[in-house]
């Protein structure tokens, strides 16, 4: 017999509920935070990644024009 399971992850994760507490505090009046503060649990997480991305693709093109000479594999990777 053959078990069918199926697995399943997701939810709302720190940054969510941390994000909708920060709203309904805000709007209740409990906290005097700036929008961009209570709304910052959504939008951190966001720009850590878009800066990563463009560390790695400023990465990337330095070794692609550092490596622009280089037309055919070094000796060291010859296998005798």
């Amino acid at each position: 017999m053959s078990e069918n399971t199926v697995a399943s992850s997701g939810g709302i994760g720190v940054p969510g509920l941390l994000g909708v507490a920060f709203v309904i505090l805000k709007l209740c009046g409990v906290i005097g935070w700036s929008w961009w503060w209570v709304t910052s649990p959504f939008w951190i997480p966001v720009a850590i990644f878009l800066v990563f991305l463009v560390g790695v693709v400023v990465a990337l093109g330095i070794a692609m024009l550092c490596g622009k000479g280089r037309k055919r594999a070094p000796d060291s990777w010859k296998v005798e």
